[in-house]
């Protein structure tokens, strides 16, 4: 992402030189579907952005040119009281609870420029508001907490956009640091930022280029379904408040009274909770033969107990497994479609990227495409 770019392009529609936010996208390597189950996962921050460049007005009204959308869209910050069904709808979310939150606004020029694909699973959304909260605080001078920050951006998402999300995507866009991997306990958002080792590993995305309608209601159906394990749980230990309190013991001394896809559900958040320690654990020794063979314990997890994978991330998890150098693959985000990540030794990355796109193209008829990152540093101003 070029700064001097940004500037220019923001020169032409605003006729002003801007201070420019940036925030990264992320890529959660395991802890699939366990965010909203109170457990532990295990993102870093990617080397894809997104920037907001701003200049402040002296007026209530922000003026936000998209870059993708070629579109030129003005927000009266007195006339904010529900969501548009439009991409303005994250920057006019921001600004309210900002407001909401004691931060008096003024108007301001913004241009948002993305290099991260929309509805890929890498975070685009929560981007877009961790830049635009930085944008936004800058134009009147204040401040909030990184904590703050990202729960502003779930808040954004739960009560103003309607996605029900936890607040994992905001956190490691704020907090994320380079070459370093986050392990998050979702319930108390203590953190861990653990090294990884750059020089010997890549972290390869691989976008399908599908994405299944039946994402979302399959999403709010696997969130019904957790909730009604930990319902069954409570009758038999009543300490539980979430999936994340039961253990492998409990869960089988009391499988047998629960249907066959709550059961399954919570097979799969359980083991992964536990599959994510593990995985902290190997990260920490540097083990990551040990770190890829879960990886590829939840991705067959998630396909077989969780039900949330589909046929092209299966063929791009198969094709990854039988690649040199592959140390792990899986399906990421929620997904029904969307990205595989890949864990592949740094010598391998060339031949590895020539077979997912020839072998993946060949059985599907879809050009995929291909990602390579190292984790990155987390929201600042773009210097």
């Amino acid at each position: 992402m070029d700064f001097i770019t940004i500037a220019d392009k923001f020169k032409d529609h605003f006729k002003s030189i801007p201070r420019i936010f940036k925030a990264p996208g992320r890529v959660n390597l395991i802890g699939e579907h366990v965010d909203y189950n109170d457990g532990f996962v295990l993102p870093v921050a990617i080397n894809n952005y997104t920037a907001v460049a701003m200049t402040p007005r002296q007026d209530r009204m922000l003026w936000i040119w998209s870059e993708s959308m070629k579109e030129l869209k003005k927000i009266d910050l007195d006339e904010i009281t529900r969501k548009q069904n439009h991409w303005s709808d994250y920057i006019a979310g921001i600004a309210k609870l900002l407001e909401l939150n004691g931060i008096k606004l003024t108007g301001a020029n913004l241009l948002i420029e993305s290099e991260i694909p929309i509805g890929a699973g890498l975070s685009s959304s929560a981007a877009l508001e961790m830049s635009a909260s930085l944008a936004l605080l800058n134009s009147v001078d204040a401040a909030l907490d990184s904590v703050k920050l990202a729960k502003l951006g779930q808040t954004v998402e739960n009560q103003f956009v309607g996605t029900n999300c936890s607040v994992m995507d905001q956190f490691v866009s704020v907090h994320g640091e380079k070459d370093k991997a986050l392990f998050l306990d979702c319930r108390t958002l203590n953190y861990e930022l653990i090294a990884l080792p750059s020089d010997d590993i890549k972290i390869v995305i691989c976008n399908t280029q599908v994405k299944h309608e039946l994402g979302e209601s399959e999403y709010n159906k696997r969130r019904s379904e957790c909730d009604a394990g930990v319902k069954i749980f409570k009758k038999s230990f009543a300490n539980t408040r979430a999936l994340r309190d039961v253990t492998i013991d409990q869960f089988n001394e009391i499988q047998d009274q629960m249907l066959p896809n709550i059961r399954m559900r919570c097979r799969h958040v359980i083991n992964e909770i536990e599959r994510t320690r593990l995985c902290a654990d190997a990260l920490k020794k540097k083990d990551l033969i040990t770190f890829g063979k879960y990886m590829y314990e939840s991705h067959n997890s998630l396909r077989d107990d969780y039900q949330v994978s589909c046929r092209e991330l299966d063929v791009m998890v198969n094709i990854a497994a039988k690649q040199p150098g592959v140390l792990g693959a899986r399906l990421t985000g929620v997904g029904f479609g969307g990205c595989t990540v890949n864990l592949v030794k740094t010598q391998n990355v060339g031949r590895f990227c020539e077979a997912i796109y020839t072998n993946y193209k060949k059985q599907t008829g879809i050009e995929p495409i291909i990602y390579i990152s190292s984790a990155a540093r987390g929201a600042a101003e773009f210097f």
